[in-house]
């Protein structure tokens, strides 16, 4: 069985719901011309142990025009470069970005200039791309609302998921100028320390309830049932959990597995397009076009019901086929044949398959409506388009801008922490419930006015309340990112010290 982000994480599912999630869509996910070296780290779990290539004007994360670029796709901090790293650098060194979901402290500036005597220049320190990172943390805003909330049209406002696999698949593409096995293992080694976290609590409350996988019948037996287990270590597959335990008057509702659960189908869908990007990317420098148009193809297929693909098996697949044009966008990004198309031309492109999408989509309305997450065909190509526009029009900025600027902290730390966010949130959405539910004891709330108050804007309250849970989390557990990004662990990176640091120089 396997849960999608089409559940409300409240303790309730959405209308439509019963137990099992729908199509793929949850949160927790940056552009260079041809001949640009990998990029730093962003959505999701990548890894900075990139090597080099000349950078030019337009890099993703605000390489200087000519600066060669070293910048991988790991978590790290923005202007430590390893010594093993400079030496695979063209000419000169650029920081390598050691975190998947990049160290994004916001720009930082030269290492240093020339004394009155004439002495070389260093080179100067490129920061990241903020514009793409505010795209991440609008991504991870906007899933945290959709799971509480269950609002349909948020599906269609901003494809969260089609943005970050297209994001990752950028990274990813740069990454793979190094060697394919040493990217491969990088990333799962950032994805797999903070999962591990994640599921030990998981499994501690299912067998502190009583759930023995050895005994459920939907596990396929004593052998079958223990062994799918293994999927709270490596997500390979859809981790088992059963639909309904515990009792609606217990500390958490029945429902509650399946919605923690629902955020991990996304790790199952990256660590495949990950270790299915070396053939991805060799097939797209061959021939592009088909290698780009081929997941949308593949969707018709197999997300229309014309060919039916039964278990989890299936379910990887069609997640792979509706999100795989986004990937292989990425690497278009990266390669700088996004660029190539006149912007009317690829506007106009994206603006029809968009259409497409949306036509397709009013024939074949889910339980939810216009929820495209129900829709596979539907969610695809509504996502191609929306990335092919965003990644036309990125300003690639170095700095946020205007009044943008006040919410840099906030940015910073959500890059820093997607993992920690994406995985914990749905859980501390439930979490809120039973705190909420203390309110009514309150001397004030006696009153059935009051009550009724409460009821009516409880779900408000809930995402008011979430995200302080969620900054406890990041203290708690978010460190675990930095562990496995073998950085120095840190409880709150927010960026707000090297900028100090910064000033000071």
């Amino acid at each position: 069985m396997t849960a999608h982000e089409y559940g409300r994480a409240d303790g309730t599912p959405p209308p439509g719901m019963q137990g099992t999630s729908p199509g793929p869509e949850p949160v927790y996910g940056s552009p260079a011309p041809a001949g640009s070296g990998p990029a730093p780290g962003n959505w999701p779990y990548g890894d900075t142990t990139g090597t080099t290539a000349g950078a030019a004007v337009g890099h993703p994360y605000g390489h200087s025009a000519g600066t060669p670029a070293e910048w991988p796709y790991d978590r790290a901090g923005a202007g430590r470069i390893p010594a093993q790293k400079t030496a695979d650098a063209v000419s000169g060194t650029v920081p390598a970005d050691t975190t998947d979901f990049a160290d994004t402290t916001g720009p930082t500036g030269p290492t240093g200039g020339a004394d009155a005597a004439g002495a070389e220049k260093k080179p100067a320190v490129p920061g990241r791309d903020r514009y793409l990172d505010l795209l991440r943390s609008i991504a991870l805003v906007r899933v945290v609302a959709y799971h509480l909330f269950g609002w349909a049209w948020l599906s269609v406002l901003f494809p969260s998921m089609g943005v970050m696999f297209a994001l990752a698949g950028s990274l990813m593409a740069r990454s793979l100028n190094r060697p394919a096995v040493s990217v491969i293992k990088s990333r799962v080694r950032r994805l797999l320390p903070p999962l591990w976290v994640f599921s030990a609590l998981m499994l501690g409350l299912l067998f502190l309830q009583g759930w023995s996988p050895a005994k459920d019948p939907d596990l396929g037996g004593r052998f079958w049932g223990p062994l799918s287990v293994f999927n709270y270590l490596v997500p390979v597959g859809a981790p088992p959990y059963p639909l309904s335990i515990g009792s609606e008057s217990g500390w958490l509702e029945n429902s509650w597995a399946d919605q923690a659960a629902g955020p991990l189908w996304y790790l199952r869908a990256y660590l495949w397009f990950v270790v299915a990007s070396p053939l991805l990317l060799w097939a797209f420098r061959r021939v592009p076009w088909a290698t780009l148009l081929f997941p949308l193809a593949l969707t018709a297929v197999v997300g229309t019901g014309l060919v039916t693909i039964p278990g989890e098996l299936g379910n990887a697949v069609e997640d792979f086929a509706v999100y795989g044009g986004c990937w292989v966008l990425g690497f278009a990004h990266h390669n700088g044949m996004l660029k190539q198309i006149p912007r009317y031309a690829a506007v106009s492109g994206a603006a029809a398959t968009m259409a497409f999408g949306l036509w397709w989509a009013s024939g074949h309305l889910g339980p939810d409506g216009w929820d495209l997450n129900d829709i596979p065909l539907a969610q695809a190509t509504w996502s191609f388009g929306i990335v092919v526009i965003l990644l036309q029009y990125s300003p690639s900025w170095q700095t946020l801008p205007g009044r943008l600027a006040k919410w840099d902290k906030l940015i910073t730390l959500s890059n820093n922490r997607a993992v920690t966010i994406y995985l914990w949130h749905n859980l501390l959405i439930m979490a809120t419930v039973p705190i909420l539910d203390r309110a009514y004891d309150l001397p004030f709330m006696q009153s059935d006015r009051a009550s009724s108050w409460l009821d009516s804007t409880e779900l408000f309250w809930q995402f008011v309340l979430v995200w302080p849970l969620i900054g406890l989390a990041i203290l708690s557990v978010g460190w675990v990112e930095d562990l496995a990004a073998k950085r120095k662990p840190r409880l709150w990176p927010n960026g707000a010290k090297k900028k100090r640091a910064a000033r000071a120089h």
